[in-house]
Parts: structure tokens; C-alpha cells; sequence
């Protein structure tokens, strides 16, 4: 064991001094203006979000954007009256679609983003955002001078995610924090690196971009969209990954059974629905999450001591992220719990899967990668 807990101490040096210093919680998107304003088109695709979908798209059509701006909703499918909602918002700049079926191979987002998009025409810029988004005025200007900024294909950012029941609290930081850990931003972010993602609240997207990569149907069958199109867009060109300081979401996760479906969905499509990663998975989480504070508060001798080390390592990673979300650093001593948390997600998402329950969202089930 205490050969195990040196090993665990080596991957936190690792992970801290050598992993794209991914526990910095960060970058944030400035707030800047671009030097020119290019036309853009916001596609919020929309299945039954009647609760958040008027909020959200007012907060669209109160930018501050001088250039031309249009908003297409896709309805796709709400059987909750999304649609009826939207239509009563008087403003030209605003269009709804009623989406159509679903062809096969296609997710159902996708599709419906690949219907904005056309809607969209020739727009030069393309901003996609999900419907329970509220978007600070000036967030369209600062997102248009992130992308003229180096001349970049994409830029994205992590939205601010709602944090306020308790589960939310104990919870939802960590999300964030092991995103970064498997994506870190600053890797991304460097053209020299191969490794893509994106935070599918808020992607803001050129269009010559989208032409390059063959439009959304490259990508039709992707179940985790935003790093798919992320991959799909950096390997021809640069991409962006951030913080959100001008976006938040308003979408609730109450319970944490709420988050535990929310991980579950997409977890095993992470691991390409391998029976072998899943297990590397496990065990690796084991030995980095929790061999440390277990060798701490149970070991002897060196193990304990190498425990200790590792959890205050362990835990001093997760500030930034709790700083971010305003809460307490007493809960970076729960971090093990939250990651154990994870860790059952992670599984019951491999469970759901074999059980044929598939990846569940919006009442609608796929059972593989193919869609």
C-alpha cells in the first residue's frame, strides 16, 4: 500500500507542476469591444424549456451589439408550449422554427442546430447557446473580440452554472473543476496541442469554420457535441476555451439525483462505452481520489505521511474553483467524497447503458456513439 500511495503522490506533482495548470480556474473572457462588427446569428436550439426560454433569449435581444444581430430559435419538438412563448415576444430580430423530425444518425440538439444554422444563411458569425443561458449586455461584444483577437475559428466559454441548493453546492464546483482536468484550457488553448473542447452554453463560431469541417453534419452523431465540434474545428484551425464573467445558467439541478443524472448521461460516452476504460477509469480514481486521505487517516509511518502531503495537495487544487463559485474552502476537504460521488456516476452511467437505457435527455434515448 505504501507503494501505492508514493504513486498516487507522484500523480498529484504531475497534475499540479505538469498539467496545464488546469486547478487555475481560468482564463475569463474579457470584457472588450471588437474593432469591427461582423453580422451575427444566435441559434438556441429548444426542447421544452419553458420555464428559462423567455429570460433567456430577452437577455439575446438586449445586447448591446451595434452590427447586425438575429436570433433563430429552433423548436424542436416542445410539447410544453416553448414555442407559443417565444412567439409572443414581438421583435424582428427574433425567428422560430418549428424543427423537423429527426433523421437517423442525427442527435436530436444537433439536429436542430443544423436547421438554425441554415436559417442563418450567410451570417459571418454564428453563436450558439443553449436556452437556459442569461447573457450579460455586453457579452456579445466581448465574445466578437475574443474572436477577432488572433484571428480565431471558435471561441467558447464554461458559463457560470447555477450553485444554490445544497446539492448544487456541494456538487457543482467539482464539475467544473474535473472538465478542467480532463480538458485543460491552456492546452487548448495552445494551437500546438492536439487536444479540443468546448462548453456547449456558449459557442460562438465563424462560419468559414463551419464550411471547412463540412457543416454540423460532420459531427451529426456526436452525443457530447461541444467537444466533438471543438476537435472538428482545431484540427484546421485555433480555437478558444474560457470562464464565463457575462453568461451564467439559470438551469436548476436540485437534488443529487439531478446531478447524478446529469453525469450519468454522458459519462460513458466519455469513456467510448469501453468496458476497459471504465475499469482503468475506476481504479485510477480509486488510487488518486481516494488512497490518499484513506492512507491518512488509517496508515502508519510513511504512508501516513505521504497521505497527508497528497490530500493538502489534493485539496489546495480545488480552491480556485471554490473561489470562483463563492464558496468555502472547508469544501475542498470533501473533495474525495464529491469525487467518490463521481465515481458511482461514472458507473451507473456503464450500468444504464448496459441495462438499455442508454444516454437519456429530453425524454429522448440513444443507445450508442451512432445515435
Amino acid at each position: 500500500m505504501t507503494t501505492l500511495t508514493w504513486i498516487a503522490l507522484f500523480v498529484w506533482l504531475y497534475l499540479i507542476f505538469g498539467h496545464g495548470r488546469f486547478w487555475q480556474s481560468g482564463p475569463v473572457l474579457p470584457a472588450r469591444k471588437p474593432s469591427g462588427y461582423l453580422p451575427v446569428t444566435v441559434v438556441v436550439p429548444a426542447r421544452d424549456e419553458a420555464p428559462v426560454i423567455e429570460a433567456s433569449l430577452r437577455s439575446l435581444l438586449a445586447q448591446t451589439y451595434p452590427g447586425p444581430l438575429n436570433i433563430i430559435l429552433v423548436d424542436d419538438g416542445s410539447t410544453d408550449g416553448t414555442g407559443d412563448i417565444v412567439r409572443r415576444i414581438t421583435d424582428p430580430r427574433l425567428r422560430v422554427i418549428t424543427g423537423t423530425s429527426r433523421p437517423a444518425g442525427w442527435s436530436g440538439k444537433l439536429w436542430a442546430v443544423s436547421q438554425g444554422i441554415e436559417a442563418a444563411g450567410d451570417a459571418k458569425l454564428i453563436l450558439l447557446t443553449d436556452a437556459d443561458i442569461l447573457h450579460a449586455p455586453d457579452h456579445l461584444l466581448a465574445l466578437t473580440a475574443r474572436i477577432e483577437r488572433g484571428d480565431l475559428d471558435m471561441v467558447s466559454e464554461m458559463v457560470e452554472l447555477a450553485c444554490e441548493s445544497p446539492a448544487e453546492k456541494a456538487l457543482v464546483p467539482a464539475f467544473v473543476f474535473f472538465f478542467q482536468l480532463l480538458y485543460p484550457f491552456a492546452w487548448v488553448n495552445d494551437p500546438q496541442r492536439a487536444i479540443a473542447a468546448a462548453a456547449g452554453g456558449t459557442i460562438l463560431i465563424r462560419r468559414r469554420a463551419l464550411d471547412r469541417i463540412g457543416g454540423i453534419s460532420a459531427i451529426r452523431g456526436a452525443l457530447i457535441d461541444d467537444v466533438a465540434l471543438a476537435t472538428a474545428v482545431k484540427a484546421g484551425g485555433k480555437i478558444w476555451i474560457g470562464h464565463a464573467a457575462l453568461a451564467r445558467s439559470v438551469r436548476p439541478y436540485p437534488t443529487a439525483g439531478d446531478i447524478w443524472r446529469m453525469i450519468a448521461r454522458t459519462a460513458y460516452v466519455q469513456l467510448r462505452f469501453s468496458p476497459t476504460l471504465l475499469l482503468l477509469t475506476t481504479v485510477g480514481m480509486a488510487l488518486v481520489w481516494l488512497l490518499p486521505p484513506l492512507a491518512a487517516l488509517f496508515g502508519g509511518g510513511t504512508m501516513r505521511m505521504l497521505g497527508i502531503v497528497t490530500w493538502i495537495m489534493m485539496t489546495a487544487s480545488y480552491l480556485p474553483t471554490l473561489q470562483r463559485f463563492r464558496r468555502s474552502w472547508f469544501w475542498a476537504l470533501g473533495l474525495p467524497l464529491i469525487a467518490l460521488f463521481y465515481m458511482a456516476a461514472t458507473i451507473g452511467s456503464a450500468v444504464n447503458h448496459y441495462r438499455g437505457r442508454g444516454v437519456a435527455w429530453k425524454s429522448r434515448t440513444y443507445l450508442s456513439a451512432d445515435v
